[in-house]
């Protein structure tokens, strides 16, 4: 459903920055009429309704998509949102991604566009109020124009399909109307939004509007962009983030025919993480990518190593277990209710389990790449960035430009999963671009992909339980060692564990006696979110140890899981929300359900489940697992979601089938070491994505109809896929064992 529409995308986006927005609008009401739009960009065939939505005489409709889409879906779920207030065609409507949307309020950034922030999970809930109310504001301005053009009130009209009609069965397409509405002043109070019982777009499912494009390789990322007299560049970084350039000799390298310049770059002292160059790096600058490539080669480069040439993620880890064997005290307690010592006395049974997880990359696929030009009084940039304001922020420090003089575009992009909300890229690019005085498209390599992300630290937990006579888990204290994701990111001292444990993660609240500590691990491998913040990897760690719990006691972990959640009740977690415990059982209960749980006992294959709750969110997995001779075998997995009310079910599925997918690959294959300071792993083939055959045929996606507001789906079916398989492993396992005596016993017999 893109790009119908003959004009640039770069006018329409420079349009749509320029003017006052639909969030605007919703907020401030009559005071925030948009102004004027300059005819010579659009022509007279286009009139503008608010920010996000431009109807042209034909009734063709272009609706504006405000954050980034890294695969999530957001680039029609978003629309569709507007599309379906508005009383739209869908199949008249074209998707455009917005850049950024910024204005100059007396120096300081004015956000024309609200929140725009892809990839963490929230993108529907911030955006669900706001977008109905742009579209409801589009769609009162058509009505109230066909009102005058009828001479009746706008309360006898309706809208259907992009038409407004009259009682008389008049039919008025909102093409013909869109001049007359773009000249109404917007209304003093906010018009009501629609019924839920009225909606005909949210809630049906329909294909990305952009898959064609993807599968027919005529989507542009911003590694595709570039200016037409733009150098590029490539970076040698320094292997160790603080280590120095002792020695360099250029000689060879400026040899290269095309090569234009070497420039040094060095990380800005007292700024964050993400904000200034990853590390220190040498950038070669030439006419196409090949010259740079070649130049780079002939570097004769000394890097002298800085205090992380000592750091090796083995003895991290077993740094880790020192810590967590001994009763040392936490750098934080997380958590504690009631009295896990006391209840220790009291204990009918003890359990006790210790988990590893090992340091994660990125991986994306489209490796971190930025284009700029700077302009006396100008910066354009083209950014796959899943937080545009944060990239605006380092642009702006490093130039000193208004608010308004920094253009961000950004196209659909190759991956995030949380690596492009750091933007030391565009730190690079733009310090580049300062030192030729040329634009520059900086691209990174995939060994420097590798070996220089902000990774999701390895960890180490160790977790026991009591449980009494009568089998209830009557305390539970967890332990977790790993270094904070939140060092030197601005985060106080005493708040560097919220990025590695949550206060309120499973089975808090919901166990009498609880404690969570974390022992805090120095490291200065760059660090930051994985696919979510790193506490979601605990999952592993709670989900595997309760199906040991249940093994322990000989029933089915099932079982054991719904004892824990108890009665249906919604208990109040400290962040102001509130956890569901029927929500939570009920999507549980559904891929028991779908993959025949009643014959857990009894199938020769391993099945595994495991169950979360993210940010008003639920998610449960099952796992059907074999064990052919040494190989494990997927046969099937199921995954069951709650995101109350769902806006593009095809969407959701797509995207919860995908993390499930990424979930397992991460499970089989997926390991980042460090020696010497070093990351050792420069490419896929050391750090190897699952192939087919490793995988389900397919994930069974199972969504529970709501009609609450839409909480966010972007990884919520990461932190359940890895334990449920963990646990199906486990009991494949199991059953094998088992039944070798026996069969052997036939072996002797026969």
């Amino acid at each position: 459903m893109s790009g119908g529409i003959r004009l640039s995308r770069r006018r329409f986006l420079q349009v749509l920055a320029g003017t006052a927005g639909a969030l605007v609008v919703g907020i401030r009401t009559a005071e925030a009429v948009d102004a004027p739009l300059p005819p010579a960009l659009f022509g007279d065939n286009f009139y503008h309704l608010g920010a996000y939505v431009r109807i042209d005489t034909d009734g063709k409709v272009l609706i504006g998509a405000r954050d980034p889409d890294s695969g999530t879906g957001v680039a029609t779920a978003l629309p569709r949102i507007i599309a379906d207030e508005l009383d739209a065609d869908w199949k008249s409507v074209e998707v455009v991604a917005l850049g950024l949307g910024v204005e100059d309020n007396k120096g300081q950034p004015r956000w024309t566009y609200g929140r725009q922030l892809g990839g963490s999970g929230g993108s529907i809930p911030a955006a669900w109020n706001d977008l109905r109310q742009a579209g409801a504001v589009a769609r009162w301005l058509l009505l109230q124009a066909a009102a005058r053009r009828l001479g009746v009130p706008a309360s006898r009209l309706r809208c259907d399909a992009g038409t407004v009609i009259a009682p008389d069965g008049r039919r008025f397409g909102y093409g013909s109307l869109a001049a007359d509405a773009s000249k109404i002043a917007l209304p003093a109070n906010l018009p009501p939004l629609k019924s839920a019982t009225d909606y005909k777009l949210i809630g049906q499912s329909t294909g990305d509007v952009d898959a064609r494009a993807i599968v027919t390789g005529q989507a542009r990322y911003a590694i595709d962009h570039h200016y037409g007299d733009a150098l590029v560049a490539v970076l040698a970084h320094c292997p160790w983030p603080d280590g120095t350039l002792a020695r360099i000799d250029t000689t060879d390298t400026l040899a290269v025919p095309g090569v234009r310049k070497v420039v040094q770059l060095k990380p800005e002292s007292g700024q964050p993480l993400g904000n200034t160059v990853i590390a220190p790096a040498v950038a070669v600058l030439a006419d196409d990518t090949w010259a740079a490539l070649q130049g780079r080669s002939k570097l004769k480069l000394d890097w002298k190593p800085g205090a992380s040439a000592g750091e090796n993620s083995a003895a991290l880890e077993q740094q880790a277990l020192d810590r967590l064997a001994g009763d040392t005290e936490p750098t934080s307690r997380v958590r504690n209710d009631g009295d896990v010592v006391a209840a220790g006395k009291k204990a009918a049974r003890r359990l006790d389990a210790t988990y590893v997880q090992p340091w994660l990359a990125h991986a994306t696929a489209e490796p971190m790449n930025c284009l700029v030009r700077l302009d006396k009084d100008r910066a354009s940039l083209v950014v796959p960035t899943q937080a545009p304001q944060k990239a605006w922020a380092v642009v702006q420090r490093l130039t000193g430009l208004a608010p308004d003089r920094i253009e961000i575009r950004v196209p659909r992009v190759g991956g995030g999963y949380g690596r492009r909300l750091d933007h030391d890229f565009v730190a690079e690019a733009v310090l580049l671009a300062k030192a030729v005085n040329k634009p520059v498209r900086l691209l990174w390599t995939r060994d420097e992909d590798f070996t220089h992300d902000y990774y999701r630290a390895g960890s180490v937990h160790r977790i026991s339980a009591i449980v009494d006579h009568k089998r209830q888990l009557l305390a539970w204290h967890q332990r977790m060692a790993s270094p904070s994701a939140l060092v030197r990111r601005g985060a106080p001292g005493d708040r560097l564990w919220s990025s590695e444990l949550q206060a309120d993660q499973l089975p808090a609240a919901l166990v009498p006696n609880y404690r969570s500590d974390w022992y805090a691990l120095e490291s200065t491998t760059p660090r930051g979110p994985m696919r979510g913040m790193p506490h979601l990897a605990n999952a592993f760690a709670v989900e595997s140890f309760i199906d040991e719990i249940a093994h322990q006691m000989r029933e089915d972990p099932l079982k054991t899981r719904l004892r824990i959640l108890g009665e249906p009740r919604q208990l109040p977690l400290g962040s102001g929300a509130t956890l569901d415990t029927g929500r939570l059982a009920n999507v549980l209960k559904l891929v028991a359900e779908r993959i025949e749980w009643k014959n857990w006992l009894r199938t020769v294959n391993g099945l595994g489940i495991a169950c979360w709750h993210v940010d008003g969110a639920y998610v449960a997995h099952a796992v059907e697992a074999a064990m052919q001779g040494e190989t494990l075998v997927i046969e099937r997995v199921v995954c069951a979601v709650d995101v109350g009310r769902v806006i593009n079910p095809l969407g959701l599925q797509g995207q919860v089938a995908g993390a499930t997918l990424d979930a397992l690959s991460i499970a089989l294959n997926a390991a980042i070491t460090i020696k010497g300071g070093k990351v050792q792993q420069r490419s896929y083939k050391d750090y190897p994505l699952a192939g087919m055959a490793q995988l389900p045929n397919d994930v069974e996606v199972i969504t529970v109809a709501d009609d609450r507001a839409p909480a966010g789906a972007s990884f919520l079916a990461m932190p359940t896929a890895a334990p449920a398989l963990a646990n199906a492993v486990f009991r494949a396992s199991a059953v094998r064992v088992r039944r070798l005596p026996l069969m052997k016993e036939l072996l002797r017999l026969l």
